[in-house]
């Protein structure tokens, strides 16, 4: 007979706007305190990053403003969609985030909410400055080139 491994479906859910707004700096991997409903919601891939955010509160990080879908099977103990939700960090990582947070225009953004290969979930968080208008607009331009040139090379 063969034996089933334990798979782990693939879960990726990205904060596409992120890249496009914001100048990425340092990336941080976080794991994410969450409660037995909104992990069933997040393997079924039903979360969303958009408008997310972070803050560190207490010498704690919070992810603010993530939504994570009520679990469809969920009795009355179903979570609140948008709560705000502990990010667990090194104290040596939260400390260094702090120092770098008290220069202006930098924020923490998470990109990227996974499931790790123990079936975890995790976040991706990045120090980031904002972009000024004509930083999107020349991203705008690049991402035009690279598709107009990938156009040319499928047509040979």
């Amino acid at each position: 007979m063969a034996e089933k491994k334990n798979e782990v479906k693939s879960v990726n859910i990205k904060n596409k706007r992120a890249s496009f707004d914001f100048l990425l700096m340092d990336k941080y991997t976080a794991g994410i305190v969450l409660t037995g409903t909104e992990i069933k919601s997040i393997r079924a891939g039903k979360a969303s990053l958009v408008d997310t955010f972070c803050v560190i509160h207490n010498g704690e990080v919070w992810v603010k403003n993530m939504y994570v879908a009520e679990y469809a099977y969920g009795s009355y103990n179903n979570h609140a969609a948008r709560r705000d939700r502990k990010l667990l960090l090194n104290r040596k990582e939260i400390r260094k985030l702090q120092a770098e947070m008290k220069n202006s225009g930098f924020t923490l953004v998470p990109t990227l909410l996974f499931i790790n290969e123990k079936g975890l979930a995790k976040v991706d968080i990045c120090l980031a400055r904002g972009k000024k208008e004509y930083d999107k607009r020349q991203t705008l331009k690049e991402k035009e080139d690279r598709r107009e040139i990938d156009r040319q090379i499928k047509k040979y």
